[in-house]
Protein backbone atom coordinates (compact mmCIF):
# COMPACT_ATOMS: atom_id res chain seq x y z
CA UNK A 1 0.00 0.00 0.00
CA UNK A 2 1.43 3.11 -1.10
CA UNK A 3 1.96 5.42 2.10
CA UNK A 4 2.72 9.24 2.87
CA UNK A 5 3.38 9.69 6.46
CA UNK A 6 3.43 12.79 8.32
CA UNK A 7 4.91 13.85 11.73
CA UNK A 8 7.86 15.21 13.45
CA UNK A 9 8.66 15.13 16.94
CA UNK A 10 9.54 11.55 19.11
CA UNK A 11 6.01 10.65 19.69
CA UNK A 12 5.87 10.40 15.50
CA UNK A 13 8.37 8.71 14.92
CA UNK A 14 7.77 5.41 16.66
CA UNK A 15 4.60 5.49 14.58
CA UNK A 16 6.29 6.13 11.37
CA UNK A 17 9.47 3.46 12.50
CA UNK A 18 6.44 0.32 13.39
CA UNK A 19 4.31 1.24 9.49
CA UNK A 20 7.94 1.26 8.33
CA UNK A 21 8.66 -2.08 9.55
CA UNK A 22 5.28 -3.16 8.23
CA UNK A 23 5.46 -5.52 4.97
CA UNK A 24 1.91 -4.62 3.90
CA UNK A 25 3.22 -0.78 4.00
CA UNK A 26 5.59 1.09 1.28
CA UNK A 27 6.45 4.15 2.29
CA UNK A 28 6.66 7.05 -0.92
CA UNK A 29 7.14 10.14 1.36
CA UNK A 30 7.37 11.67 4.53
CA UNK A 31 6.26 15.08 5.59
CA UNK A 32 7.64 17.26 8.37
CA UNK A 33 8.35 20.49 9.99
CA UNK A 34 11.05 22.78 8.54
CA UNK A 35 14.50 22.19 10.98
CA UNK A 36 14.73 24.51 13.40
CA UNK A 37 17.63 26.46 15.32
CA UNK A 38 18.62 25.05 18.76
CA UNK A 39 20.88 25.78 21.43
CA UNK A 40 23.70 28.14 22.17
CA UNK A 41 24.90 28.26 18.62
CA UNK A 42 21.28 28.55 17.04
CA UNK A 43 22.78 25.24 15.12
CA UNK A 44 19.59 23.92 12.45
CA UNK A 45 18.76 21.05 13.75
CA UNK A 46 16.31 17.93 11.66
CA UNK A 47 13.48 16.50 13.36
CA UNK A 48 13.60 13.15 14.39
CA UNK A 49 11.17 11.58 11.67
CA UNK A 50 13.40 13.75 8.78
CA UNK A 51 16.42 11.61 10.56
CA UNK A 52 14.51 8.30 10.43
CA UNK A 53 13.18 8.83 6.78
CA UNK A 54 16.42 9.84 5.35
CA UNK A 55 18.76 6.78 6.71
CA UNK A 56 16.13 4.70 5.00
CA UNK A 57 15.57 6.34 1.75
CA UNK A 58 12.63 7.91 2.37
CA UNK A 59 12.12 11.10 0.44
CA UNK A 60 11.65 13.92 2.76
CA UNK A 61 9.44 17.21 2.14
CA UNK A 62 9.45 20.21 4.86
CA UNK A 63 6.92 22.57 3.05
CA UNK A 64 6.09 25.76 5.60
CA UNK A 65 2.64 25.62 4.37
CA UNK A 66 0.18 23.13 2.76
CA UNK A 67 -2.21 26.09 1.91
CA UNK A 68 -3.43 27.30 -1.40
CA UNK A 69 -2.84 23.56 -2.99
CA UNK A 70 0.92 24.69 -2.75
CA UNK A 71 1.68 20.83 -2.18
CA UNK A 72 -0.85 19.43 -4.49
CA UNK A 73 1.71 18.73 -7.98
CA UNK A 74 3.91 17.05 -5.10
CA UNK A 75 0.97 14.68 -3.56
CA UNK A 76 -0.21 13.64 -7.32
CA UNK A 77 3.23 12.48 -7.91
CA UNK A 78 3.82 10.10 -4.56
CA UNK A 79 -0.21 9.17 -5.10
CA UNK A 80 -0.92 7.64 -1.39
CA UNK A 81 -3.53 5.38 -1.27
CA UNK A 82 -3.44 6.11 2.69
CA UNK A 83 -1.84 9.03 4.59
CA UNK A 84 -0.78 8.28 8.14
CA UNK A 85 -0.31 11.26 10.50
CA UNK A 86 0.85 11.63 13.89
CA UNK A 87 1.87 15.00 15.65
CA UNK A 88 2.87 16.68 12.20
CA UNK A 89 2.09 20.81 13.48
CA UNK A 90 0.04 21.73 10.78
CA UNK A 91 -3.60 21.51 9.93
CA UNK A 92 -4.34 19.79 6.63
CA UNK A 93 -6.25 21.71 4.12
CA UNK A 94 -9.07 19.78 1.95
CA UNK A 95 -7.31 18.73 -1.14
CA UNK A 96 -4.72 16.74 1.27
CA UNK A 97 -7.72 15.37 2.94
CA UNK A 98 -9.63 14.09 0.41
CA UNK A 99 -6.95 12.40 -1.35
CA UNK A 100 -6.09 8.93 -0.70
CA UNK A 101 -8.41 6.12 -1.42
CA UNK A 102 -8.29 4.98 2.23
CA UNK A 103 -8.22 8.52 3.86
CA UNK A 104 -5.92 10.30 5.96
CA UNK A 105 -5.47 8.54 9.62
CA UNK A 106 -4.48 10.03 12.90
CA UNK A 107 -2.92 8.61 16.04
CA UNK A 108 -4.27 11.17 18.50
CA UNK A 109 -2.89 10.59 22.13
CA UNK A 110 -6.07 10.74 24.55
CA UNK A 111 -9.48 8.78 24.39
CA UNK A 112 -11.56 10.83 22.57
CA UNK A 113 -13.66 12.83 22.57
CA UNK A 114 -11.76 13.82 25.65
CA UNK A 115 -8.59 15.88 25.10
CA UNK A 116 -8.98 17.58 21.50
CA UNK A 117 -6.17 19.82 20.81
CA UNK A 118 -2.71 20.20 21.34
CA UNK A 119 -1.72 18.60 24.38
CA UNK A 120 -3.54 15.73 24.85
CA UNK A 121 -0.86 13.72 27.19
CA UNK A 122 -0.24 16.75 30.07
CA UNK A 123 -3.80 17.50 30.10
CA UNK A 124 -4.28 14.05 30.97
CA UNK A 125 -2.57 14.03 34.14
CA UNK A 126 -2.78 17.77 34.90
CA UNK A 127 -6.96 16.97 35.13
CA UNK A 128 -5.90 13.89 37.26
CA UNK A 129 -7.23 11.11 34.88
CA UNK A 130 -6.60 7.69 35.76
CA UNK A 131 -6.62 6.44 32.10
CA UNK A 132 -5.97 7.61 28.57
CA UNK A 133 -4.96 5.76 25.52
CA UNK A 134 -4.92 6.30 21.40
CA UNK A 135 -7.43 7.09 18.84
CA UNK A 136 -6.89 6.10 15.75
CA UNK A 137 -9.36 8.15 13.65
CA UNK A 138 -10.04 9.57 10.45
CA UNK A 139 -8.87 13.37 9.66
CA UNK A 140 -11.83 15.53 9.13
CA UNK A 141 -11.32 19.94 9.16
CA UNK A 142 -12.23 20.19 12.30
CA UNK A 143 -9.94 19.89 15.16
CA UNK A 144 -9.86 15.87 16.04
CA UNK A 145 -13.50 15.47 15.43
CA UNK A 146 -13.00 12.94 13.11
CA UNK A 147 -14.74 9.60 12.95
CA UNK A 148 -12.99 6.93 15.31
CA UNK A 149 -11.49 3.66 14.07
CA UNK A 150 -10.54 2.21 17.47
CA UNK A 151 -9.19 3.32 20.40
CA UNK A 152 -5.85 1.36 22.76
CA UNK A 153 -6.79 2.14 26.65
CA UNK A 154 -3.91 2.19 29.26
CA UNK A 155 -3.77 3.38 32.81
CA UNK A 156 -2.43 6.32 34.19
CA UNK A 157 -0.17 5.40 37.31
CA UNK A 158 0.93 7.49 40.14
CA UNK A 159 4.09 7.42 38.82
CA UNK A 160 3.62 8.28 35.62
CA UNK A 161 4.52 11.74 34.48
CA UNK A 162 4.85 13.21 31.02
CA UNK A 163 7.77 11.45 30.01
CA UNK A 164 7.08 7.98 31.06
CA UNK A 165 3.56 8.35 29.42
CA UNK A 166 4.46 9.81 26.25
CA UNK A 167 6.98 6.78 25.69
CA UNK A 168 3.83 4.28 26.04
CA UNK A 169 1.34 6.05 24.01
CA UNK A 170 4.04 6.77 21.40
CA UNK A 171 4.84 3.12 21.18
CA UNK A 172 1.35 2.40 21.21
CA UNK A 173 0.35 5.07 18.86
CA UNK A 174 2.68 2.84 16.35
CA UNK A 175 1.21 -0.57 16.81
CA UNK A 176 -1.93 1.15 15.82
CA UNK A 177 -0.95 2.62 12.72
CA UNK A 178 0.58 -0.77 12.06
CA UNK A 179 -2.52 -2.47 12.69
CA UNK A 180 -4.07 0.45 10.15
CA UNK A 181 -2.38 -0.85 7.59
CA UNK A 182 -3.47 -3.92 7.69
CA UNK A 183 -6.77 -3.39 8.20
CA UNK A 184 -6.78 -1.50 4.99
CA UNK A 185 -5.43 -4.04 3.18
CA UNK A 186 -7.99 -6.34 3.83
CA UNK A 187 -11.13 -3.97 3.64
CA UNK A 188 -12.68 -0.83 4.06
CA UNK A 189 -11.74 0.65 7.46
CA UNK A 190 -14.56 0.89 10.15
CA UNK A 191 -16.27 4.35 11.65
CA UNK A 192 -17.41 5.37 14.15
CA UNK A 193 -18.58 9.07 14.59
CA UNK A 194 -17.55 10.70 17.50
CA UNK A 195 -19.72 12.10 20.59
CA UNK A 196 -19.50 15.80 21.83
CA UNK A 197 -20.57 14.31 25.10
CA UNK A 198 -17.52 14.31 27.44
CA UNK A 199 -15.81 16.11 24.82
CA UNK A 200 -12.81 18.50 26.54
CA UNK A 201 -10.20 20.12 24.81
CA UNK A 202 -6.56 20.38 25.69
CA UNK A 203 -5.15 23.67 25.13
CA UNK A 204 -1.18 24.12 24.00
CA UNK A 205 0.72 24.69 27.32
CA UNK A 206 1.27 28.36 28.51
CA UNK A 207 3.72 29.93 30.71
CA UNK A 208 0.68 31.27 32.89
CA UNK A 209 -0.11 26.83 33.16
CA UNK A 210 2.50 26.12 34.67
CA UNK A 211 2.80 28.45 37.63
CA UNK A 212 2.35 26.52 40.78
CA UNK A 213 -0.91 27.81 42.79
CA UNK A 214 0.13 27.17 46.61
CA UNK A 215 -3.55 27.87 47.88
CA UNK A 216 -4.45 24.49 45.54
CA UNK A 217 -4.64 20.91 47.54
CA UNK A 218 -2.13 19.01 46.96
CA UNK A 219 -2.87 16.62 45.14
CA UNK A 220 -3.79 18.86 41.99
CA UNK A 221 -0.56 20.74 42.73
CA UNK A 222 1.02 17.21 42.11
CA UNK A 223 -1.00 16.51 38.96
CA UNK A 224 0.59 19.80 37.63
CA UNK A 225 4.25 19.17 38.15
CA UNK A 226 3.71 15.37 37.01
CA UNK A 227 1.89 17.18 34.09
CA UNK A 228 4.47 19.44 32.99
CA UNK A 229 7.55 17.17 33.97
CA UNK A 230 10.60 16.55 32.30
CA UNK A 231 9.49 20.02 30.09
CA UNK A 232 8.42 22.31 30.51
CA UNK A 233 7.97 21.80 34.34
CA UNK A 234 5.46 23.51 36.95
CA UNK A 235 7.49 26.56 38.62
CA UNK A 236 7.82 28.68 41.67
CA UNK A 237 9.71 31.95 43.22
CA UNK A 238 12.08 32.00 46.09
CA UNK A 239 12.68 34.47 48.18
CA UNK A 240 14.97 36.35 46.77
CA UNK A 241 13.10 36.22 43.13
CA UNK A 242 14.86 33.38 41.46
CA UNK A 243 12.79 31.04 39.49
CA UNK A 244 12.79 27.79 40.53
CA UNK A 245 11.24 24.58 38.94
CA UNK A 246 9.88 21.63 40.18
CA UNK A 247 10.49 17.96 38.33
CA UNK A 248 9.24 16.04 41.04
CA UNK A 249 7.36 15.32 43.91
CA UNK A 250 5.18 13.28 46.60
CA UNK A 251 2.34 13.83 48.82
CA UNK A 252 2.94 14.31 52.34
CA UNK A 253 0.14 13.24 54.78
CA UNK A 254 -1.37 15.15 57.24
CA UNK A 255 -3.14 18.38 57.06
CA UNK A 256 -1.49 22.18 57.27
CA UNK A 257 -2.52 25.51 58.50
CA UNK A 258 0.85 27.39 57.80
CA UNK A 259 0.23 30.20 54.73
CA UNK A 260 0.65 28.86 51.51
CA UNK A 261 4.36 28.19 49.86
CA UNK A 262 5.82 27.88 53.39
CA UNK A 263 8.68 25.67 53.10
CA UNK A 264 8.03 23.31 56.55
CA UNK A 265 11.23 21.00 56.23
CA UNK A 266 14.32 20.47 54.54
CA UNK A 267 14.86 17.26 56.59
CA UNK A 268 15.65 14.32 54.60
CA UNK A 269 16.95 15.99 51.08
CA UNK A 270 13.28 17.07 50.60
CA UNK A 271 11.42 20.66 50.19
CA UNK A 272 7.95 20.37 52.19
CA UNK A 273 6.06 22.77 51.54
CA UNK A 274 2.44 23.61 52.79
CA UNK A 275 -0.86 23.92 49.95
CA UNK A 276 -4.35 24.21 50.54
CA UNK A 277 -4.78 21.83 53.36
CA UNK A 278 -2.01 19.80 53.19
CA UNK A 279 1.65 19.23 52.58
CA UNK A 280 3.66 18.33 49.43
CA UNK A 281 7.64 17.32 49.28
CA UNK A 282 9.56 18.05 46.33
CA UNK A 283 11.91 15.66 45.08
CA UNK A 284 13.58 17.10 42.26
CA UNK A 285 14.02 20.45 40.89
CA UNK A 286 15.75 23.05 38.94
CA UNK A 287 17.14 26.16 39.80
CA UNK A 288 17.36 29.58 37.48
CA UNK A 289 20.15 29.06 35.49
CA UNK A 290 21.33 25.72 36.70
CA UNK A 291 20.42 21.79 35.38
CA UNK A 292 18.42 19.64 36.83
CA UNK A 293 18.94 18.34 40.23
CA UNK A 294 17.82 16.82 43.44
CA UNK A 295 16.23 18.61 46.18
CA UNK A 296 18.98 17.82 48.60
CA UNK A 297 21.65 19.08 46.43
CA UNK A 298 19.78 22.11 45.93
CA UNK A 299 19.29 22.06 50.03
CA UNK A 300 23.07 22.08 50.20
CA UNK A 301 23.90 24.89 47.93
CA UNK A 302 20.98 27.41 48.37
CA UNK A 303 20.35 27.05 52.15
CA UNK A 304 16.60 26.93 51.90
CA UNK A 305 14.90 27.03 55.38
CA UNK A 306 12.28 26.38 57.30
CA UNK A 307 9.71 29.68 57.49
CA UNK A 308 10.62 30.43 53.84
CA UNK A 309 7.82 31.41 51.45
CA UNK A 310 8.16 30.26 47.60
CA UNK A 311 5.48 32.27 45.59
Amino acid sequence: MRIVFMGTPDYALECLRAVYNNPNANIVGVLTQPDKPKGRGMKMIPPPVKVFAEEKGIPVYQPVTLKDGVFSEELEKLDPELIIVAAYGKILPKYVLDYPKYGCVNAHASILPRHRGAAPINRAIMEGDTKTGVCAMFMDVGLDTGDIIFTSETAITEEDDVGTLHDRLALMAGEAMSRIVDMAVAGPLPRTPQSEDGMTYAAKITKADCVIDFSRPPREILCLIRGLSPMPCAMAKTPDGKLLKITSAHLVNGECSAPFGTVLSTDNGEITVSCGGGKLAFTGVIPEGKSRMSAADYIRGRKLSAGDVLL
